[in-house]
């Protein structure tokens, strides 16, 4: 949100003793809350009640934030108003200033998230006062809840989605390259592993093409692209930063937290993980948006299916890939959808370093780098070499894997890596938990499905992504046949009480089915 200068204050404020402003060392994930003791005099001249909507101002700056009221001095003083970690950055003041707090006015366009609460279909301008109302945080957690829990509940047609991912791509920065084409890649989800953003960028960047990669760190995931990348080298570059890396290596792969493009739909998101709401308008506003403020013209899209995927059939694949093409069309972004087997995790590692060293050891070509991570990387950066008008279609996945057997993606990558700031990393020698835990066949037979769910659980129970060396590393794939007692996965824990967490869940459930290999289920995949 753009810190607005604070209205001149009212005569009954200058009669009032200023607060002291405290830093509250709490993060309360995308919400600004201060802090206020039930016996201060502002408190109680004011009527401020628990969860009220307040404006905090202080040094010529204001935010709007959520009170909490507290007992304890000790959080808070009865002179002193606190503030949250975000909140207090956003704010931007220095601890100890006066600050002043006032009712906030409702957000404006509160009746119009309540017609939709009721049902009702929105219209374009709706959605624009709503979307900009979230961005400037005027929504507390309970309003943007009910806006979340209407728009998945209720379903949203495909004009409003297309209003919703238009709005919502409008507020905060939106990027011009000056180019044409400018190419990005996004997978909506659910799979471990599947690394392929960074084996796709810089065989795309090798070849010439604009491709400015931002990606979100998991959230509840055991790692997500910046993730895996921060292994490597630093992802959160300031913007102009990376800008010029972009410009000069034709490529990055960067956080995408300190770009502010799409704040609304950080804000959403930070809502809808909990209740794990993902409606497929949200999914494709929420994707769409991100895509159109960062500049892109045309976007690769992976959508996997599989019983343990986010979409679990063909014809709801079908469904999903209909309305991205309505909006993307709408938008005037060129959208290539590529359905994609997400039966199992792509490559062998589940975890920032283990995912780091898959990647690593497909762009050196090492003998053991997992050939299905490898080659879906190889598919989708020939499908995205396809977007330059220069390259005939089928001549895509050739001219890919000539990049990568070569050596000029590992070139680009290391490039990319040193711009953003380099950081040690052996593939050979990875830097892995110290914690093991071997997970064994209780029998023999032939892997017949696996788990995505349940081993990314496992996975995040073992400490991935925070201990970046923690995660599995799988030992089969589906249609392995395998004896009772050989090792199905590894799991690596920096301490002995997530391993423990994750032992627990590997006895209840290790994730991998075997049985006999007629009760395999094979998936047609299509592009």
């Amino acid at each position: 949100m753009t810190r607005t200068p604070a209205a001149e204050p009212d005569a009954r404020e200058d009669a009032l003793t200023p607060l002291t402003l405290k830093r509250v060392g709490i993060d309360t994930y995308r919400e600004n809350v201060a802090y206020m003791h039930r016996e201060c005099d502002r408190y109680r001249a004011e009527g401020f009640q628990a969860l009220a909507k307040v404006e905090v101002r202080a040094d010529g700056r204001r935010i709007l934030a959520t009170l909490n009221v507290v007992d304890d001095a000790a959080i808070v003083g009865c002179g002193e108003l606190g503030l949250s970690e975000d909140a207090f950055a956003l704010l931007g003041a220095g601890e100890g200033i006066p600050v002043s707090i006032r009712q906030a006015e409702p957000p404006p366009s509160i009746p119009a998230m309540h017609r939709k609460l009721a049902g009702e279909r929105l219209t374009r301008d709706d959605f624009r006062h709503i979307i900009r109302d979230i961005a400037e945080r005027r929504y507390s957690k309970i309003e943007l809840t009910a806006f979340v829990v209407a728009c998945g509940l209720g379903e949203l047609d495909r004009e409003e989605v297309f209003y919703l991912s238009d709005a919502m791509s409008r507020v905060g920065r939106r990027l011009d390259w000056h180019e044409h084409p400018v190419v990005d890649k996004h997978c909506i989800g659910g799979i471990p592993g599947n690394r392929t953003s960074m084996l796709v960028v810089p065989i795309v960047a090798a070849h010439g093409l604009l491709c400015p990669k931002t990606s979100s760190r998991a959230i509840t995931s055991p790692s997500g692209t910046a993730d895996t990348m921060e292994v490597l080298a630093r992802v959160d570059l300031p913007f102009e930063t990376l800008s010029e890396l972009v410009r000069t290596h034709r490529g990055c792969l960067a956080w995408g937290g300190t770009s502010e493009l799409s704040p609304a739909d950080d804000v959403l998101i930070s809502v809808e993980r909990p209740l794990s709401v993902d409606s497929p308008g949200q999914m494709v506003a929420s994707i769409l948006s991100k895509k159109i403020a960062a500049g892109s013209t045309h976007l690769l899209l992976d959508i996997p299916i599989g019983p343990h995927a986010k979409v679990n059939s063909m014809a709801e694949a079908r469904r999903l890939r209909k309305l991205f093409e309505f909006v993307a069309g709408r938008l005037g972004l060129t959208l290539d959808v590529v359905i994609t087997d997400g039966s199992q995790p792509v490559g062998r590692g589940i975890g920032p370093v283990l995912e780091a060293r898959d990647v690593m050891r497909v762009l050196t070509n090492h003998p053991e780098a997992p050939m299905d991570l490898r080659q879906k990387a190889l598919r989708l950066a020939g499908r995205m070499l396809e977007f330059d008008p220069d390259v005939r279609g089928g001549d895509g996945f050739g001219l890919a894997r000539d990049i990568l057997d070569a050596g000029r993606a590992l070139d680009k990558m290391q490039a990319i890596i040193e711009a953003q700031g380099r950081r040690p990393f052996d593939p050979d020698r990875p830097p892995l938990a110290p914690q093991v835990l071997e997970v064994t066949a209780r029998c023999a037979g032939t892997v017949i499905a696996i788990d995505n769910l349940q081993l990314a659980r496992i996975a995040r129970l073992a400490g991935a992504p925070r201990a970046v060396g923690a995660g599995i590393d799988l030992a089969v794939r589906i249609g392995d046949t395998i004896e009772a007692g050989q090792p199905l996965y590894r799991v690596y824990a920096a301490y002995a009480n997530e391993l423990t967490f994750a032992r627990q869940a590997c006895e209840r459930d290790h994730g991998i089915a075997i049985g006999h290999p007629d009760r395999i289920t094979r998936l047609n995949v299509e592009g």
